[in-house]
């Protein structure tokens, strides 16, 4: 049984060291990068195992000149120089030359032949020499044959097949010739380079095999290093970049346009920073709902990124705003060109919910170094020009100028002004009538804030009032002009209503909805003849909470108005959503009713809708008896406008009362006589 198991494990152990040999041997040729990064190591060690070599066969040919013939210490050495030359060249214009990229693998089979075919030709050279000259020149031999042996296995620690093929081919040899010398001195000399042959292929394997597992650590490193890079990379992309539309984010943008401007500065050059929003996009939200609008901002954004080019970098602020820098020599014909292109991308109807809609945006321009020197002050212009754009001319671009310039310190003198008024004191209300043209009849005022201001004198509300919206004092303004209108409404007669408008802040504030109802409940004034109009730029910003303050307000017994009809993305649907008493039709539809067959058809479509959902209806902005007539002969019975009266101070409502109550009794009589 036993004679059996040894047999079974003799072919097992002979496997092994048949494998251990062949692994010894063997070149990664399963790994390319290993076999790259020897071949990098080896072309730095090379070279200076041929100079080795070439130093060491010299020695010998001149010591044994004399000694040996021609053929040995004249032809061999030179052969062997010459080819060590050769070699040593090669390594020296390929070593400036490797890639990761090159074929390691034949290099290193190149490299191992070269190597151990010139280094055996070396060995057996130095043999043949043995038997010429004395006991110092075969000691010489051994010497150098052995330290060349040292240095090129040292040098080849990279390429452990071709170190050992070496050590074997020619140190073996070597040491057991001395080994069998007649002289004690040289078999101790022989004795000492087998321990020393033993010691260094030891080491040899040993440093092989800590330089494979060194490389490999130091690939995995780089791997890693990579992969944190990668990560790295990406995170920065991420934070620079916006995750609905993929166009580069706020951040981005303020970045690069520091970078910009930097160039600018340096060059001389101008830059050109843009916003742009979306007209009525707030209206989509609320409609459809917000993943209606995402949808829309993802198509906008693929519209916008095909004007991206090498000097036009674009990027999403947030909501519904975007940001564009502009560079180049031509800057002027790059914004025109970019605007034009802007309009042709947009003008596509896109899908919002169930329906079609159009896209339009608006744009505010400044100009470095024109507007300003900062990237800072630079968007703060750009971003007045599109305010003072959505308020003037919709839909277009405005390109910062001198007079927006002096506008804003105006209005900086004007907020300090504001910011510092005795509110009190200095606001004052006018009050616009309403009348019920059909009995010739006031049934309401509007109260209409106005400012003397002590150090500026009168500022009119296109003014003050989006500056106390800016600066939060819209709440404490409010206050204060609707004591003025309630103190004021007390003394007029019971028919007559009043009319107050709330802002969007006013709408956001539940404290300051709770101080109006308290205001309210202590006017000494019926419910019944207290009106607060709203616009739906005032729903937009908080449709359910401003929804909630206009419930809580009818159900104190307040009617509820909604100003500027039809102006709006989505009237209908607050006609709907909104529990309303009463329309006002904007003034726009009213300017040319008179010559105009669509805006006629218009008012007359609306007044059909009041009148189907039990609405009243008042036509604002009436100026001419040809636009009353139209009116009139369309149904409507409510007016206001300059045609029956501007707005006048609270004491000479009573006297305007009469005079409009006593128009009536003179039919021939028009209203512009009031």
């Amino acid at each position: 049984m036993q004679k059996e198991q040894t047999a079974e494990t003799a072919p097992a152990v002979a496997w092994r060291v048949m494998r251990w040999i062949r692994d010894l041997f063997a070149l990664p040729e399963e790994d390319p990068g290993l076999a790259s990064t020897q071949l990098m190591a080896l072309a730095q060690r090379v070279p200076t195992l041929y100079c080795v070599l070439i130093f060491n066969v010299t020695g010998l040919a001149e010591t044994h000149y004399r000694h040996a013939p021609i053929l040995l210490t004249v032809v061999a050495p030179v052969l062997l120089v010459v080819m060590g030359t050769i070699r040593l060249a090669v390594w020296l214009y390929r070593r400036s030359r490797l890639t990761q990229n090159v074929d390691a693998l034949i290099k290193l089979r190149q490299a191992r032949r070269g190597v151990v075919l010139l280094g055996a030709s070396a060995g057996a050279w130095a043999f043949l020499l043995l038997p010429y000259g004395d006991e110092y020149t075969r000691f010489q031999v051994e010497m150098t044959v052995s330290l060349t042996v040292m240095t090129c296995a040292f040098c080849l620690i990279t390429l452990r097949s071709a170190a050992i093929l070496l050590s074997v081919l020619v140190g073996v040899p070597f040491t057991l010739i001395f080994l069998h010398m007649p002289s004690p001195a040289m078999r101790l000399a022989g004795a000492s380079a087998t321990l020393v042959l033993f010691v260094m292929v030891q080491n040899l394997l040993k440093n092989a095999a800590d330089f494979v597992a060194l490389s490999l650590s130091e690939r995995e490193l780089k791997a890693r290093q990579q992969e944190t890079q990668r990560l790295l990379d990406e995170n920065s992309r991420l934070a620079n970049l916006d995750p609905l539309t993929n166009l580069p984010n706020r951040r981005r943008f303020f970045s690069r346009l520091e970078h910009d401007l930097a160039d600018a500065e340096k060059s001389g050059e101008r830059l050109a920073v843009a916003l742009m929003d979306l007209d009525r996009f707030k209206g989509v939200n609320d409609i459809h709902g917000h993943a209606a609008g995402d949808r829309l901002l993802i198509e906008v954004g693929d519209r916008l990124r095909q004007l991206a080019e090498k000097n036009v970098f674009i990027a999403r602020l947030g909501g519904d705003e975007f940001g564009v820098i502009l560079t180049g020599a031509r800057l002027d014909e790059s914004i025109a060109k970019f605007c034009q292109g802007v309009k042709q991308v947009l003008e596509g109807p896109c899908l919002v919910g169930d329906r079609m809609a159009l896209i339009s945006s608006s744009a505010g321009v400044a100009v470095y170094p024109d507007a300003a020197d900062t990237a800072e002050m630079l968007f703060e212009r750009a971003d007045y020009a599109l305010y003072h754009g959505k308020q003037t001319r919709k839909g277009g671009m405005v390109l910062f100028s001198a007079e927006h310039e002096t506008r804003i310190r105006a209005a900086a003198r004007v907020e300090e002004a504001f910011q510092t008024a005795d509110l009190e004191a200095e606001m004052w209300v006018a009050f616009q009538p309403i009348v019920d043209v059909k009995r010739d009849r006031v049934v309401a005022f509007e109260a209409l804030a106005r400012w003397q201001s002590r150090e500026l004198g009168p500022v009119s509300p296109v003014v003050f009032v989006p500056i106390a919206e800016r600066s939060q004092m819209i709440g404490k303004m409010t206050r204060v002009l609707l004591k003025k209108a309630l103190d004021a409404a007390r003394h007029w007669p019971s028919h007559v209503s009043l009319c107050f408008n709330l802002s969007a802040q006013n709408l956001a504030s539940p404290d300051g909805m709770e101080v109006i109802q308290d205001m309210l409940r202590n006017a000494g004034l019926s419910p019944c003849r207290l009106e607060f109009e709203v616009t739906e730029t005032a729903l937009l910003h908080d449709f359910e909470q401003a929804s909630a303050c206009l419930q809580a307000l009818r159900e104190i017994g307040v009617r509820i108005a909604l100003d500027d009809f039809g102006t709006g993305f989505s009237s209908l649907s607050y006609v709907n959503k909104l529990k309303l008493d009463k329309i006002k039709i904007d003034r726009s539809f009213v300017i040319d009713v008179d010559v105009s067959r669509t805006s006629a058809n218009i008012v007359k479509t609306i007044l059909a809708l009041c009148e189907n959902l039990n609405l009243d209806c008042i036509v604002e902005g009436v100026e001419t008896q040809a636009q009353l007539k139209v009116i009139t002969s369309l149904g409507c019975r409510l007016i206001q406008g300059y045609l029956i009266s501007k707005p006048v101070a609270g004491d000479k409502i009573a006297g305007l009362v009469r005079r409009i109550e006593q128009l009536g009794e003179r039919e021939e009589q028009p209203y512009g006589a009031v």
